[in-house]
């Protein structure tokens, strides 16, 4: 009940209409870094030639956000988007995904089955002219052996006719596990890597007040060396400055100060791991 009284009092205190570091931010509100801006360009090459693309970054860079941006670019009646969330599981474990997120529910326990079906029905949506496109994301926690089956997966008519862009995000480990000799087959269809850092100084800056904007907020609130506080503690990742902007909000309200200082941020820093 504390906490909840903390945040209503720093939302009236500062004049917001709705919480500006929410993690539910509508689509059309995302932050375009030149990373999200590269990383739609790559994976629009991608799908179009039916290949591969790669998304990796440090947990917190926003990997999910920018998946979220790219499939918003993505016409439902022209494209038909595949999600699955890897794991350590056979491949048995991601062909059911798969086959789930396409509404065909198999309890098959014969891989060579489920691949049959899988690709049937990626023939049929290739026909009714849309683009089958899978995204597997946390792809870093896949198998090695899974790998080169979604080599196969993705062959039709001897592979002369790709039909199943992949999108594979995940942490920098994916990359190594890509390099294997097992995972060269589908790493040779990789036509696009994009490598999500940390936000640098200048655009932490307009992260921070572009999510102050969208919250009501016309006046700068953070002082340019809370700002440098926030980019510096959080690394630049988005998840950990969400949650120190947050906090060094709630701590300057309950000191009643309209600007958020650096020793706010360090407040806020104390409340995380």
């Amino acid at each position: 009940m504390r906490k909840e009284i903390q945040m209503i009092n720093y939302k009236s205190f500062f004049g917001f209409t709705k919480e500006p570091f929410s993690q539910s931010i509508k689509t059309e509100e995302i932050f375009q870094t030149q990373a999200i801006e590269a990383a739609t360009e790559r994976i629009s090459y991608a799908i179009n030639l039916g290949a591969v693309s790669v998304l990796t970054g440090e947990v917190g860079t926003g990997k999910s956000t920018t998946l979220r941006f790219v499939v918003s670019k993505l016409h439902p009646s022209q494209y038909k988007i595949i999600h699955v969330i890897a794991s350590t599981g056979s491949v048995l474990e991601i062909l059911r995904q798969i086959s789930i997120a396409l509404d065909v529910e198999s309890r098959s326990n014969s891989r060579a089955m489920l691949t049959k079906t899988i690709r049937n029905i990626l023939i049929e949506i290739s026909k009714r002219k849309q683009t089958p496109v899978v995204i597997i994301d946390e792809a870093q926690l896949l198998r090695l052996d899974v790998f080169l089956q979604l080599h196969t997966l993705g062959q039709f008519e001897m592979d002369s006719n790709p039909l199943m862009p992949l999108i594979l995000a995940g942490q920098n480990s994916l990359i190594d596990k890509l390099m294997y000799h097992s995972s060269r087959p589908l790493a040779s269809r990789v036509v696009g890597k994009t490598f999500l850092e940390g936000l640098k100084l200048k655009d932490m800056s307009g992260y921070l007040n572009h999510h102050l904007s969208i919250a009501g907020m016309t006046k700068q609130i953070f002082s340019e060396e809370a700002i440098l506080a926030i980019q510096q503690t959080s690394s630049g990742l988005l998840r950990r400055a969400n949650i120190l902007a947050a906090g060094s909000l709630i701590a300057a309200a309950k000191e009643q100060c309209p600007v958020v200082s650096a020793e706010h941020v360090r407040i806020a820093s104390t409340e995380i791991i």
